[in-house]
């Protein structure tokens, strides 16, 4: 399956749950998931512009795009950002497939 990274803030709703019960939130996020059609790699709680970052294996981009707008809805996180990671070797061939298709882009103004 794809492997997915995802970027994560609480909002301030999100923040004042957190601090009022704290808990664990893996297992909440682990089902979310899984619910998904995907699997839980990693999960760290992040200091900087950013509270967490998963990292997660889904079917397609579609469902790894579905399961941080669900979480958003809740309206305990507040920004979301999920971008598709490549091992080196898949990204080789991304790179094998752009050289074979590079001459077919005419670039502006020529």
């Amino acid at each position: 399956m794809p492997l997915f990274i995802t970027y994560a803030s609480y909002s301030n709703s999100g923040v004042k749950g957190l601090i009022d019960k704290p808990a664990d939130r893996s297992e909440a996020i682990k089902v979310l998931i899984e619910k998904a059609g995907g699997k839980l790699v990693a999960l760290y709680n992040t200091t900087g512009s950013h509270d967490v970052v998963l990292v997660t294996e889904a079917p397609d981009g579609s469902d790894a795009v579905a399961m941080g707008m669900a979480a958003a809805a809740s309206g305990a996180v507040s920004k979301i950002e999920t971008v598709r990671a490549w091992t080196s070797s898949e990204f080789k061939g991304v790179l094998e497939k752009a050289a074979r298709v590079a001459s077919a882009y005419k670039p502006p103004g020529k």
